[in-house]
């Protein structure tokens, strides 16, 4: 089977067709025989079955199906782009080996779109396509698509294209975005665990009190005589959940929705932003999560080929901290009137020594590229380092707290039992 493309292509021919400039036409699947005797199949845009025919025949391909394709389903939800960056970097190495190959944009991008599953992303790279079809560099054909390709991608692939390495490019954004994504997922994991014993750990408290505590009351109440302490305690917040639970179910909505709306605000994102950095137990994780990343991203771009000014501003712009980012945009300022990057970044007092001298020796070698990678690297550590650390520290602390509250349950609910059985003696 021949790899599925948009056109069909056929030995010792000196072209293909030319494809009518039309825009929206149907999309048509096909199976062909080849003179070799092979067949082959793909997808054409076409106005009608018959010039999908036609331009097979004219290919030297004897038609043997030709039907419309379905209509694709689209599910993406307001606001996402339904690709996934996994999906991102394959495509990245898939495109970047095709031009090392020698093979045209058009073509590489073509092939990648026909054999792409996912319909969203299938889409847009048959968007890019015609755009460059129609005489657009790839940098502003990508540049249509933000929620896929961010400015980061567009600005190295601009750089890639301008210098002629675009295929050099590729790789290192794939190799990038991998080594982003593997960041992300860490600490994703450190946050996920704590947050879901604390959630189990809220909803068993909220079932005792809702649905047993009640029956142990009517219980006890039977048996007549005062509750303990503790047993009084648990009735008493049962009864208080029982009767409040409408209000307090609408007031953590009420809290989430109204914290939700400051976090999108300018103010609340500096608020909330500086104060995660500052957080006694995940503030210092957070903090090289920023420098690995920082680090990773003004390197890539550096050694990329793009202007510094410009590498600082979407570095600022992925930062995903406002503190940084202000942080860097200073940084930015200072280096635009002339100075050099160690002096300011010493000034923002975001990063720690060791980063700023680093950064200076680099520059001062002329190989601040490299070491930001290094920086990045030692960073990465940093974070598996600090994670582990959390992980170790957070587990033993969830299990006594879980292990606390059930065990207080029980005993307040039978503590009432023995007392009753020590009265019966």
């Amino acid at each position: 089977m021949a790899m599925p493309s948009a056109a069909p292509r056929a030995s010792g021919k000196k072209s293909e067709p030319e494809r009518p400039k039309k825009k929206k036409q149907p999309v048509f699947l096909w199976k062909a025989k080849a003179a070799s005797g092979e067949e082959r199949t793909g997808e054409m845009e076409a106005a009608s079955r018959e010039e999908v025919e036609a331009r097979l025949r004219q290919s030297g391909l004897v038609p043997l199906k030709i039907k419309k394709k379905p209509t694709e389903i689209n599910l993406r939800l307001p606001g996402s782009s339904g690709v996934t960056r996994k999906e991102l970097v394959i495509f990245t190495r898939q495109f970047s080996t095709m031009i090392d190959a020698g093979l045209p944009l058009v073509q590489g991008l073509e092939i990648l779109a026909a054999q792409n599953e996912n319909p969203q992303f299938k889409q847009v790279l048959r968007e890019v396509k015609e755009k460059v079809e129609s005489g657009s560099t790839f940098a502003d054909a990508l540049r249509d698509h933000p929620k896929v390709f961010d400015d980061l991608y567009v600005q190295l692939v601009q750089a890639g294209e301008v210098g002629g390495i675009l295929d050099t490019i590729l790789q290192r954004l794939a190799v990038y975005i991998e080594k982003a994504e593997a960041l992300k997922r860490k600490v994703k994991g450190a946050m996920v665990y704590p947050s879901i014993v604390l959630v189990v750990a809220l909803g068993v408290v909220t079932v005792l009190l809702l649905f047993v505590t009640p029956v142990f009351k009517d219980m006890f109440e039977a048996a007549g005589g005062d509750l303990p302490g503790p047993t009084q305690l648990i009735v008493d917040l049962s009864e208080w959940l029982r009767a409040n639970i409408l209000y307090l179910v609408a007031g953590i909505v009420a809290v989430v929705v109204a914290f939700r709306v400051f976090a999108r605000t300018e103010f609340g994102r500096r608020v909330i932003d500086a104060g995660l950095l500052k957080a006694p137990i995940f503030g210092d994780l957070l903090r090289k999560v920023a420098v690995a990343r920082f680090s990773r991203t003004l390197g890539t771009m550096l050694s990329s080929g793009v202007p510094i000014l410009d590498a600082m501003n979407v570095t600022a712009k992925t930062a995903g901290n406002v503190v940084l980012e202000e942080a860097i945009f200073k940084v930015r300022g200072k280096i635009s009137e002339g100075r050099t990057i160690v002096q300011p970044l010493a000034e923002v007092g975001v990063f720690p020594q060791m980063v700023v001298e680093m950064i200076g020796v680099g520059e001062a070698t002329g190989a601040m590229d490299a070491m930001l990678g290094k920086i990045a690297d030692f960073y990465d550590e940093e974070v598996d380092s600090a994670v582990s650390a959390l992980t170790s520290m957070i587990e033993p602390i969830l299990i006594v707290f879980m292990g606390g509250i059930v065990g207080f349950f029980v005993a307040a609910m039978y503590l009432p039992i023995f007392t009753m059985a020590e009265a019966i003696k």
